[in-house]
């Protein structure tokens, strides 16, 4: 395993942790009804966003069970979403991804390229066996998003959780390291 650093950059982006000043720009996007229509959360209010940010200014890698790595996602200066990873069991060798970015920006390639970027941290950095998503079925962007990845589709659960007042179906999308390593 390599050593992380950060932040990363990729061909046309910039990966940085969160810092205490970016709650006007993730809530730009997590205030959005058309992506709070996936995530757990109503659109985020300034005040929520001022407590989410303030969390994940701490999520700066993994080092056990209970931590996170959750990276803003920059273009040109300008904050166009985020990507977080999180481990899925206490032995650190699954971990699960996720992602929002901001629909201006939809269609540019943006979340494919952090994703992939993200995807090598886990595997090269962290070591991890597997990645999972859990997709919700109705979000056609992030099924797309995780096929382009290489992940897989490996199951369809039917109304298998409660999303703001109605059972919705999830999407688990999996990609083992080798698999990976062979995409490569």
């Amino acid at each position: 395993m390599s050593e992380l650093t950060l932040p990363i950059r990729t061909e046309r982006l910039l990966l940085r942790t969160h810092r205490i000043d970016d709650v006007d720009a993730v809530l730009a996007y997590y205030g959005d009804p058309r992506v709070a229509r996936y995530i757990p959360w109503e659109p985020w209010t300034r005040e929520f966003a001022a407590e989410m940010v303030g969390r994940r200014v701490n999520y700066t890698g993994i080092s056990g069970p209970e931590s996170r790595l959750s990276l803003v996602v920059e273009h040109e200066g300008e904050v166009v979403g985020d990507i977080i990873l999180w481990p899925a069991d206490e032995t650190l060798s699954r971990g699960e991804v996720g992602w929002a970015f901001h629909p201006s920006v939809a269609g540019r390639g943006f979340a494919t390229e952090a994703a992939r970027a993200l995807i090598r941290v886990a595997f090269e950095r962290y070591g991890m066996h597997r990645l999972i998503a859990h997709v919700d079925a109705r979000n056609d962007a992030s099924a797309r998003l995780c096929e382009r990845v290489g992940m897989v589709r490996e199951a369809h659960l039917r109304q298998d959780h409660w999303a703001k007042g109605e059972w919705a179906d999830t999407l688990i999308y999996g990609l083992l390291s080798a698999e990976w390593r062979g995409q490569r």
